[in-house]
């Protein structure tokens, strides 16, 4: 097992993640003592379903203070009533697991709301793989542990997405229209990296505008996909602009579209600006990386743009990304502009190249790997 970011709280919490991110693996090594009610377990499911109790019981042999996981814990979330009650009159603490937030967010969570953290698990990073990342594999097949391990990786990337579609969708029935949804994933994923434009997409798959803010939300609530807002202090409504759509995985990317072989250049672009943005939420996590991630635009009838802007406190920094392996000055046009953006302390190019400097304007044009080192060592804003 690799070891991950990921750090116990001491107090109880939800750990989200999309399935195959090793959550249960992670909790079965941090609380190898601790009682575990798996959800996926469908006759526990079923006891459970027909007569709640059953789990109030189960709980009776935990020693009060002690830990309790609770995998899969979106299936049953009035299960949530004992699970506060159990915190409050004998101190259990829990580690609740789950690959969705959706039912959560429509039952039970604020039962919760102070008593237990929320959490999220996210594929690999180059710091857990160690020695064993390969920036190539990962941009083509993604660093989600189940498919990292895998033989044969691809095969197991279209299963993946198979399931996801029965397991996720059909089963929790979380669309009416299935053949629709199935539609809308790879449309989905030729936005990943652009602004979310809701009828363009609702006009490729053939449902309504609404249907897709619907599908939208369930590929977030399923943690497949983060919309990562724009940055725009003080604007008026109809200024504010759209988020843009960003997958979790590059290997899921390329699996929805149905994309096999070498990654083309004008592919590598965007999966890189993925990978990057999948670093800087997996370090933000658990180091304090930043308080806020937007994107800036804003003048886009110009196209003037930064990536990534991190806010920390009362100060910024924006993160530009391109995939070229040669540095020229063009890459700069972004932070340039936004350079008198109040409050900016740091600029950070990532490239392609090998080499890693300060340009004479004080942008840092950093490679890949000088990122995922400084992240690592939690010297960002150093």
């Amino acid at each position: 097992m690799y070891p991950r970011l990921t750090l116990t709280p001491r107090q109880s919490f939800f750990l989200l993640g999309v399935r195959g991110v090793g959550k249960s693996t992670w909790a079965r090594r941090q609380f190898p003592d601790a009682p575990r009610i798996d959800l996926l377990d469908e006759a526990r499911y079923q006891d459970y379903l027909a007569d709640p109790s059953l789990f109030a019981a189960d709980l009776q042999t935990a020693t009060p203070g002690s830990w309790v996981v609770v995998d899969e814990i979106q299936r049953l979330p009035n299960l949530l009533n004992e699970v506060h009650r159990h915190i409050e009159d004998r101190q259990l603490k829990f580690a609740l697991l789950g690959s969705s937030a959706r039912k959560l967010k429509a039952t039970g969570v604020n039962l919760l709301a102070g008593r237990a953290l929320h959490k999220t698990m996210h594929p690999l990073t180059p710091g857990e793989l160690g020695g064993d990342f390969d920036l190539d594999t990962a941009l083509d097949t993604g660093t989600i542990p189940l498919v990292w391990v895998a033989e044969d990786r691809r095969l197991v990337l279209e299963s993946y997405v198979r399931l996801y579609l029965h397991e996720e969708i059909r089963a929790e029935g979380l669309v009416r229209n299935l053949p629709g949804f199935a539609r809308f994933l790879p449309i989905a994923a030729l936005y990943h990296g652009q602004v979310v434009n809701i009828s363009g997409i609702a006009r490729d798959c053939g449902v309504a505008r609404t249907t897709v803010q619907g599908y939208l939300d369930i590929l977030e609530d399923t943690l497949l996909a983060f919309r990562l807002p724009a940055f725009q202090p003080r604007l008026r409504a109809r200024e504010r602009q759209h988020p843009k759509l960003y997958w979790v995985d590059p290997g899921l990317v390329r699996a929805v579209k149905k994309l096999h072989g070498p990654i083309a250049p004008e592919e590598r672009g965007t999966l890189l600006e993925g990978w990057v943005l999948h670093l800087l939420r997996a370090h933000g996590e658990e180091g304090g990386l930043f308080d806020e991630l937007h994107y800036w635009a804003p003048h886009p009838a110009n196209q003037t743009e930064v990536d990534f802007l991190l806010r920390l406190g009362d100060k910024l920094a924006a993160i530009e990304v391109k995939s070229q392996p040669r540095y020229h000055t063009g890459m700069l046009k972004g932070l340039r502009a936004i350079t008198e953006l109040p409050g900016m302390a740091r600029r950070v190019l990532v490239y392609g190249g090998e080499r890693s400097f300060r340009t004479s304007d004080r942008v840092d044009v950093w490679s890949t790997d000088h990122l995922q080192q400084v992240l690592s060592e939690n010297v960002f804003w150093s």
